[in-house]
């Protein structure tokens, strides 16, 4: 610039020169010099030469003006770029306190980080869009009302108020901390009116929160497209912007787009929300200040959904891989050219989420059925079904106004054991809740005749001006379990309802839905069939007193649950998935999502509701009266909406199921109709007169396994194995990770060959390596005598692995590491350790969720369950079953001696709506043992008597170890091979299970794999 400056000076000297040559406009006669003139002398010729020399110092002006700015915007960019190192380093000091002073830090106690901790539940989804995960979180972020997503630590964010939790920098911090840098950085400069002008609103405007952008946003990542949204999350909602990058896009909370496009924060620029309703519903739970941006790559997207949001079609839903969600609302018609953008960055998103196809059109992933017709053949469990049905009509976590609702299924809650093969214990499912009992139905029919149709209103002839499902009805429920308890003081003006009206009994909640109370026929949550801990008040929430004095705490269970909400949930599910409820479950369905939703067989069925209800009923486009439009949109946000409509013919039933056999116990397993599981079918089990590499013709490579068995994988039409030391990699399963060298590296093999493809000795940095768990593709873990637990990041390039890259060291145990196992649906790590402890990790987040009871003994292995989420863990003899949050369901020990010592386990994968678990587990005396759980009612021959777990788990309380592990069947290698039993059978080392046919394969010590199966 100095150069152009230069040149241009130059030029404008040389046309003065050449115009004084010329003698144009230019005194030639001699005088006085200049200097000594008067100045109105010195003012008084204003020729040619004195407007060129105008003209320079305009030009020169206007450069300099120019740069001006342009070192403005540098020192800006600046600025804001060194704010965002700060506050990373700020978030890195916290962690490492956090590290150091947490439960498992160095300084830490368990004792003390358990009080300032609370629960609440996860956002993610596991299987059939159950979320029955719960997370820790501080007393900070429940007061700022954060949902599990956003306080995670590489989610970033910063907040007026939240400087004291986590470290973050504030913006008056920021702001302070800028100042200080700003005197030092005008020394750099030769303007001098910089230091002047750099706090002008006029010229250099800083938006201080759009640091948290920047500090996302990665390094040559240009944003190509920006939208404004609204984002919902439960009952908040917020502005946001949706960035497009060429490899992530961005969600930027409480951030909002310029007249001119610019990137603002909502206290800095004006809102973009052009519908008054919403723009209400805006930051009215969440103050202005807390500001975040996350990051998200285009290959975790799972699935697209076209979507409602107050009775307009102008939503867009977002699934991910890991089971989380977003909820975006347009003001506009970005909603499509959003659509488009993500199919065009992933396409593997096209032709997902089109809700017009026809239900019986729509196959189900990897069959040939669609989930009707597996429904029908009883191949999907009737929760399956349901939730399906919800995803399809609209229904949605992420908006309380549209959440998932379940029928209420039975009548009975008084009695002290439920019968379920009788029909009485049942709720008529044909009936809508305001016709359960005669009277009622008469009453919710006069009330239809009394109204009076009026030509140009909204109001016709109904039924119920209540609805079945709202969001107080679905906070209400939940209301122990945050952020539900956030949501529901929310909608009640900022506290809780007076406790008597408040969810306290189940039995209380259905005489109200069902007879005695004309507004209320509300129906069910899915939390009821999965999720124990809502019923419990987890985190010692205040919620006042009832009129008997009694406090508001947990809620009273029916007799039959025997006070156990685990119970509770265990029958209500058997319940739901019964004979009876299948057989009736249709005429549910067409109440809700079918053809008596409305119009005449919704008349003729009591079904009808308030027009508002009805998003087909209303047209907000065509309502000029802003005032009658919020008021339609304020009754929706109030009371809730009709599901979209999905059948128009009656819903066909459920194939029928034969009869229980006499005297038979009904249990899941046991009901009629449903498919017998592997546990049912142990007395069957035979065992193979040869190993398995003598009866399949698959390739083991070269040679078989040198050495104990460390690894099986049953494939369709195989049965891969590898030695101790190596672990096969999905989803081919072509390759190897092996660990044990003399020099501590590991390798990447290929299977069936000893050529190695790549070696990584980055590892021996973090010792010696013990074991390793592959939960991904890309995604290793491994531990050993470190004793942190090491995860790591598997490059690809063109297809090939490049490198393997450090993710996170997990610290927390203090001996040797010895068994890993993980779980990608429900995102657990576990690892076991020779100090006698189980840790279970975020695998998403990568941070410590909970510590399970110290054993009794060192950690032998360990293994987790994609269906349920149950965890198993062995130490010694010792056998321990705890849920998917860490509490204990079971305890048992095995046999005694260190020849009985558990060796390996692995997890029978039963139906979802089996309560029952079962377990196998092979041991040093080469025995394999299938254990299998239930309830106390007695001794069970060959059963050890339990035992409680030694201490209770940090994590939160609601389950009591009320269960027995009965041993099923014991299984011997010797007598497979020989027929007779020997006391030197070689160790059991690896247990699998086959996916597609009832099949046990066990490999021991001396590389032999032996296959147990049920068809003989």
């Amino acid at each position: 610039m100095q150069k152009r400056f230069r040149v241009h000076r130059r030029n404008v000297a040389n046309e003065i020169k050449n115009k004084a040559a010329d003698g144009r406009g230019v005194e030639t006669q001699p005088g006085p010099p200049e200097a000594l003139l008067p100045f109105t002398a010195r003012q008084a010729p204003l020729g040619s030469a004195a407007s060129a020399c105008h003209d320079f110092v305009s030009c020169i002006e206007n450069y300099r003006r120019k740069a001006q700015e342009l070192y403005a915007s540098l020192y800006k960019d600046h600025v804001q770029r060194q704010r965002c190192d700060d506050i990373k380093a700020a978030r890195a000091w916290a962690r490492i306190q956090e590290q150091l002073f947490g439960e498992l830090g160095l300084w830490g106690s368990a004792a003390e980080a358990t009080p300032c901790s609370r629960w609440e539940l996860d956002w993610r989804e596991g299987p059939a869009r159950m979320r029955k995960r719960l997370r820790r979180s501080s007393p900070s972020e429940a007061q700022r009302g954060e949902g599990p997503q956003e306080s995670q630590d590489r989610n970033g964010g910063i907040s007026q108020t939240n400087a004291e939790n986590g470290g973050e920098l504030t913006p008056r911090a920021a702001e302070g901390e800028s100042d200080e840098v700003a005197a030092d950085c005008t020394r750099l400069t030769f303007f001098p009116s910089l230091h002047e002008s750099q706090h002008s609103e006029d010229f250099l405007e800083l938006c201080r929160e759009r640091q948290v952008i920047l500090q996302e946003l990665l390094d040559h990542e240009k944003v190509t497209q920006k939208y404004s949204v609204v984002l919902v999350q439960g009952h908040l909602v917020s502005e946001a912007l949706l960035l497009f990058g060429h490899r992530h896009f961005y969600v930027c909370e409480n951030f909002t787009l310029s007249p001119v496009g610019d990137v603002y924060c909502t206290r800095h620029c004006l809102s973009n929300i052009s519908d008054p309703f919403i723009f209400n519903l805006c930051s009215k739970d969440r103050s202005s200040d807390h500001y975040s941006c996350r990051r998200h790559s285009y290959g975790d997207l799972r699935e697209l959904r076209q979507a409602r949001f107050l009775l307009q079609d102008i939503a867009l839903e977002i699934f991910f891989r890991n089971g989380c969600s977003k909820f975006f609302v347009f003001h506009n018609s970005d909603r499509s050219k959003v659509f488009k953008s993500f199919c065009s960055f992933q396409p593997s998103l096209k032709g997902k989420g089109i809700p017009e196809e026809p239900l019986h059109l729509r196959r189900y992933p990897g069959s040939d059925r669609t989930m009707l017709q597996r429904w029908q053949k009883r191949d999907i469990s009737n929760f399956e079904y349901l939730m399906h049905l919800n995803t399809l009509a609209g229904r949605t976590h992420n908006d309380y106004m549209q959440y998932p609702v379940f029928p209420w299924v039975l009548a009975d809650y008084t009695s002290q054991t439920l019968n379920l093969t009788n029909p009485k214990t049942f709720r008529d499912l044909s009936k809508p809740m305001g016709a359960q009992t005669k009277e009622r139905k008469l009453k919710f029919i006069q009330r239809f005749k009394e109204v009076e149709k009026t030509e140009g209103d909204m109001t016709v002839q109904c039924h119920y001006c209540t609805h079945y499902s709202s969001a107080i009805i679905v906070a209400s429920y939940l209301v122990r379990m945050p952020p539900f308890t956030q949501a529901f003081c929310s909608l009640q003006g900022g506290s809780f309802d007076v406790a008597d009206r408040m969810f306290h009994s189940v039995k209380g909640a259905w005489e109200s839905a069902s007879r005695e109370n004309m507004s209320d026929v509300r129906e069910l949550t899915p939390e009821f069939f999965f999720l124990p801990e809502f019923l419990t008040n987890c985190n010692a929430v205040e919620f006042g007193c009832m009129q008997d004095g009694t406090a508001l705490g947990d809620v009273q269970l029916p007799p039959w649950a025997d006070g156990d909400p685990g119970k509770f949930i265990s029958l209500h599910r058997q319940a739901l998935e019964s004979d009876f409820v299948s057989a009736n479950l249709h005429h549910w369905i067409d109440l809700i999502f079918g053809y008596k939703q409305q119009g005449s067989a919704a008349v003729e069925a009591v079904n009808t509701f308030h027009p508002y209800f009805y998003g087909d009923k209303v047209d907000l486009g065509s309502i000029g009266d802003p005032l009658i439009r919020n008021t339609i949109l304020g009754f929706v946000s109030n009371f809730g909406q009709v599901p979209k409509q999905l059948f128009t013919k009656p819903h066909p039933a459920r194939t029928a199921a034969g009869k229980p056999s006499p005297g038979k116990d009904v249990t899941p397993s046991s009901l009629p109709g449903h498919p017998q599981p592997f546990p049912c079918s142990l007395q069957s089990l035979r065992p193979s007169q040869v190993t398995v590499k003598d009866m399949y013709l698959f390739s083991l490579g070269s040679e078989s396994p040198k050495g104990a068995i460390g690894h099986i994988v049953p494939t369709e039409n195989s049965v891969l194995a590898v030695e101790r030391g190596k672990l096969l990699l999905p989803p081919a399963w072509s390759r190897t990770f092996c660990w044990g060298a003399d020099d501590l590296s590991c390798c990447l093999g290929s299977y069936g060959s000893d050529k190695v493809l790549m070696t990584f000795e980055n590892l021996a940095a973090w010792g010696r390596c013990l074991c390793a768990v592959c939960p991904s593709p890309t995604t290793i873990v491994t531990s050993g005598d470190s004793s942190v637990v090491c995860v790591w990041e598997l490059s690809m390039a063109k297809g090939r692995p490049s490198g393997l890259h450090l993710k996170q060291a997990l610290y927390g145990h203090t001996q040797t590491v010895t068994c890993l196992a993980a779980s990608v649906t429900f995102s657990i790590l576990v690892s076991g350790s020779q100090d006698c402890t189980c840790i279970l990790w975020d695998l998403d987040y990568l941070t410590h969720v909970a510590r399970l009871p110290t054993h009794q003994e060192a950690i032998s292995a360990v293994a987790i369950s994609d269906i349920s989420g149950t965890i198993v863990s062995c130490a010694g003899a010792h056998l321990s079953l705890w849920n998917v949050n860490g509490q204990p369901l079971a305890s048992i020990t095995t046999a005694w001696g260190p020849e009985g010592a558990i060796t390996c386990c692995c997890m029978v994968e039963g139906p979802a709506w089996d309560a029952s678990h079962a377990i196998i587990t092979g041991s040093r005396d080469g025995m394999v043992r299938i254990w299998k759980t239930e309830d106390m009612k007695g001794s069970v021959p060959g059963q050890v008597a339990p035992e409680e777990p030694s201490a209770p788990p940090t994590s939160p309380k609601g389950h009591r170890c009320e269960k027995n592990l009965a041993l099923c069947r014991e299984l011997d290698i010797s007598v497979a091979l020989t027929g007779k039993p020997s006391k030197t059978s070689p160790a059991v080392t690896a247990l699998a299970m086959s996916r597609n046919q009832p099949k046990l394969l066990v490999g021991d010590e001396k590389g032999r794999i032996f296959c147990w199966s049920a068809e003989g």
